[in-house]
């Protein structure tokens, strides 16, 4: 079985390694730029016991899957470097300070169950139809509420872009909307639930900022920050002394976690913003395939948007197969994955998990799960399958993305809560992510028709049909 080894770093990745190890710092850069190898790296720089800013360094990125990964690549380094996941560290910080008791996170269907309750004793003596919508909208106000740290109403009515394009909330209903939001806080209090996932950040932050005691960290590095929340990094900024560093590691559009929100309001104080356009992972077939998704109607441009070159790494372009039915195109995957796995490893992504199970019935031998809870990767050749969202930060030499049809993409079930023009952004980014993980070969199938998130050109692609 063999070792994942960590590349070293090249060209301007080097001057990145050794920035000032003090201060804020940002680092944004498209996909198959060597951000994950340089936070690594940038890690073991400022962890490094032979230099004078040597200190405790934290390495955190958002996934309990991308964990494992990260610790895989980091090796057994003789460096005082802790890889954790955000929620992991914010849970053993409040621990610390006597303030995380058992089971006092709210979860995702209890978060749910307290929302309608309080949207049906609302609607008891308020006729807004405002209150009609759909449960999921409001608990996506109530995530980005909690997620920017606002506490008062005088804040959440100023702010200048609040809610979904299916949910807009005008500022006269902002009122309503954030007295349902503290209604919900008292519920949630009531059933002996201190926080939920998405107001930890704040919880942190607060909590840190009257903490006088030292601090367990001197340098924090941050893999795939886009998808934290600002309360979460500036709970992490707050987490080093004034002579620590933050490095931030980012991709725009690679953000597929919640609802949009900027790094830049977290209130980092950045000289400069570090731009990687180089993409050292993929062949130049799949980087221009990339590139034609993000020149795309429905993907939504960015100021912080990086766009890729394309590589001069040569290979096949993607592969653009039409299946007859949802069944064989089971088979299908199946029997390409099994023979790609024989030279190299493969990951098969999904849109929601039920895709997955049809998929592992089809095949004739074994494949690794991405998931939460997987705390060791395996090495070597083999499968990896899971949903979109778990390939971040991940890489393969070969990539299968099943299921393409219009059908599919955009998410039906997603649609009907926050929109056709929404959820169309979004499964772009998802589409990106799991494009963009293929390091030489791309298969893509689909049954029907094709979904309209993928570029039509027909250049871009080797055509069959199944």
């Amino acid at each position: 079985m063999s070792i994942l080894r960590l590349p070293q770093p090249i060209g301007r990745q080097k001057e990145v390694l050794c920035l000032p190890p003090i201060g804020h710092h940002v680092v944004l850069g498209t996909a198959g730029s060597g951000k994950t190898t340089l936070a690594i790296h940038r890690a073991f720089f400022l962890a490094n016991r032979t230099t004078d800013h040597c200190g405790k360094t934290l390495l955190v990125t958002f996934s309990k899957c991308l964990v494992a990964y990260l610790e895989s690549l980091a090796g057994s380094h003789n460096f005082d470097v802790e890889v954790r996941n955000y929620h992991l560290f914010a849970r053993g910080y409040l621990n610390s300070r006597g303030k995380m008791s058992r089971n006092c996170i709210c979860g995702p269907e209890d978060s749910k169950f307290l929302c309608e309750q309080v949207l049906a004793k609302a609607k008891e003596s308020d006729d807004n139809p405002l209150l009609n919508q759909p449960s999921e909208l409001f608990l996506d106000e109530f995530n980005w509420i909690a997620k920017h740290g606002i506490r008062h109403l005088n804040t959440y009515a100023q702010c200048e872009r609040v809610g979904r394009s299916a949910f807009r909330v005008r500022r006269a209903e902002r009122q309503l909307v954030f007295s349902l939001y503290s209604d919900y806080l008292l519920a949630r209090e009531a059933m002996g639930k201190t926080y939920d996932w998405d107001d930890l950040g704040i919880s942190v932050l607060e909590t840190m900022r009257t903490d006088q005691t030292p601090r367990m960290y001197k340098h924090i590095v941050i893999d795939e920050g886009q998808d934290l929340s600002p309360t979460e990094i500036t709970s992490l900024a707050a987490s080093i002394p004034s002579e620590g560093s933050l490095t931030f590691f980012g991709d725009i559009a690679q953000q597929i976690y919640g609802r949009r929100m900027s790094w830049r309001s977290a209130g980092l104080n950045i000289p400069s913003v570090w731009n990687f356009e180089e993409n050292y992972r993929n062949t130049r077939q799949i980087a221009e395939l990339a590139l034609a998704l993000t020149e795309m109607p429905y993907f939504q441009a960015d100021t912080d948007l990086v766009t890729p070159k394309s590589p001069t790494a040569d290979g096949p372009k993607p592969s653009l197969v039409t299946i007859s039915d949802v069944e064989s195109e089971n088979q299908y995957v199946a029997k390409i994955a099994e023979r790609l796995s024989q030279s190299g490893t493969v990951g098969v992504f999904f849109r929601d998990r039920a895709q997955e199970t049809d998929f592992v019935n089809a095949l004739s031998c074994n494949a690794v799960r991405l998931h939460r809870d997987l705390n060791v990767w395996p090495t070597g050749n083999g499968i990896f399958y899971g949903t979109y969202h778990s390939a971040k930060g991940l890489e393969f030499d070969s990539v299968i993305l099943p299921h393409l049809s219009h059908t599919n993409f955009p998410y039906p079930p997603d649609v009907e809560i926050y929109g056709h023009e929404d959820v169309s952004a979004g499964d772009s980014r998802l589409l990106y992510v799991g494009i963009t993980r293929a390091k030489v070969n791309l298969v893509l199938t689909y049954t029907g028709t094709l979904t309209d998130l993928l570029p039509k050109q027909s250049a871009l692609y080797t055509r069959s049909q199944r």
